[in-house]
């Protein structure tokens, strides 16, 4: 029996086998995804400036990437727990993660047999936002940092400082803090979290606070404590008053928590690239830029893949030395 043959459509055959031979992997990946939902991993506990921040940004994300992002807190072992687990799963897209200073920056660099590395096991998308560290006091101790300085130098090891944790930005804070200041001799004393620590210095049990900006601005703002410095290169926009580093002659006391956005290793470059846009455009807008603010987290508007991953090379240098110094380590 005689075949036809349609000319015009073997043609066409032919020229997608062509396409989908000769076509980049990325461009196909690009075109394809999102086919359905995203998980975007909080690798912290429900109610925290992490978690709000991410889910936030998720609901945001979703409809400028066309598929519902799903936030899921995963907690345990100071973020290391969901953070490892976004390591490890496949590179699709479809598992992101929410990581912070502590998960891609501390953890690595003071906790034993921890089952990531932050530079190649992932791929960074880019920084959301930033919360600068600060260094606060019980009103009765310093009205200015240089004051703090000159009487902690005049009484070595009489002063303590309080911290959310041993190996916490708080408390690499407060040692980056004496490092800056010529190597004062203060005691560190952790706690189990901020709000604790806050509490000890507003009843005057501990003198000095190494903290998150945000947890010390409204204690700051009805006395009962004062924030003598930001740790950033400029004033907050949230308090405006508190000095910046670079203000207090201390220019390279930089020290603030981060939001990152990140995929496994091994994510496709196109859909990388797919999820920045997005990010970019939930980042220029001006009523979530406010909602950040708000949580005294400073917006990153003009991050990217390279300055992201710049970033966590630039945070785990400036840390290690601290942390090697100090010889800190958690349990």
């Amino acid at each position: 029996m005689k075949m036809s043959y349609n000319v015009s459509g073997a043609a066409a055959t032919i020229a997608a086998a062509a396409f989908l031979v000769l076509a980049p992997a990325g461009a196909l990946a690009q075109g394809k995804y999102p086919e359905r939902a995203i998980r975007l991993v909080i690798p912290f506990a429900p109610g925290g400036n992490t978690d709000i921040v991410g889910r936030r940004f998720a609901a945001k994300l979703t409809p400028l990437i066309g598929r519902q992002v799903v936030a899921d807190n995963k907690s345990g072992a100071s973020g290391s727990i969901g953070t490892a687990e976004v390591a490890r799963a496949k590179p699709d897209g479809y598992t992101l993660v929410i990581g912070t200073v502590s998960t891609h920056s501390l953890n690595p660099l003071t906790m034993a047999n921890i089952a990531y590395d932050p530079v190649k096991d992932f791929a960074y998308i880019d920084v959301i936002g930033l919360t600068p560290m600060g260094i606060g006091v019980h009103p009765t101790i310093a009205r200015t940092l240089p004051e703090l300085v000159k009487r902690v130098k005049a009484a070595p090891g009489k002063f303590s400082y309080g911290s959310c944790g041993t190996g916490s930005i708080c408390h690499l804070t407060g040692e980056l803090f004496k490092k800056q200041a010529g190597g004062l001799d203060i005691i560190h004393v952790p706690y189990r979290s901020s709000g604790q620590s806050v509490t000890e210095v507003v009843a005057g049990q501990i003198p000095i606070l190494a903290g998150t900006f945000s947890s010390m601005v409204t204690h700051h703002r009805s006395g009962q404590v004062r924030i003598l410095v930001v740790c950033n290169d400029k004033r907050s926009s949230s308090e405006p008053s508190v000095p910046s580093a670079p203000e207090v002659g201390m220019k390279e006391m930089l020290a603030y928590t981060y939001a990152v956005f990140a995929a496994p290793a091994g994510t496709p470059a196109a859909i990388v690239t797919q999820l920045h846009q997005a990010t970019a455009k939930a980042m220029s807008e001006p009523a979530f830029q406010k909602e950040l603010e708000a949580l005294t987290v400073e917006p990153m508007m003009d991050s990217d893949p390279a300055k992201a991953t710049q970033m966590i090379r630039t945070e785990l240098a400036k840390w290690g030395s601290i942390v090697k110094e100090a010889g800190i380590k958690q349990e």
